[in-house]
């Protein structure tokens, strides 16, 4: 399995229409074959920052994933909402229960 965490730093007064352009991302994730999971958050801490959350069966499948016209589409509009570079996590499960 791969895990990714996405934190990625919002302008203010940008953050809901930022939330509403994941929900509407979300609606093809959950087509994914290979996506096990995908979640959007909010840093109760920080609530400029959108924190997601996915998991995939293999690199594959994050490749897959990243290469979606739906993605591609998600991340042509984001420029104009980010208050920063997004801090990107790649991660190998190591073991699971």
């Amino acid at each position: 399995m791969i895990g990714v965490v996405a934190k990625i730093p919002v302008k203010d007064g940008k953050v809901d229409d930022m939330i509403s352009l994941f929900k509407d991302l979300m609606v093809h994730v959950a087509q994914e074959e290979s996506t096990v999971l995908y979640t959007l958050n909010r840093d109760p801490a920080n609530p400029n920052t959108i924190v997601i959350i996915e998991r995939y069966k293999d690199k594959a499948a994050l490749e897959a994933h990243s290469s979606t016209p739906h993605f591609k589409a998600l991340s042509s509009k984001m420029p104009e909402f980010l208050a920063g570079k997004p801090e990107i996590l790649v991660l190998e499960e190591v073991h699971t229960i």
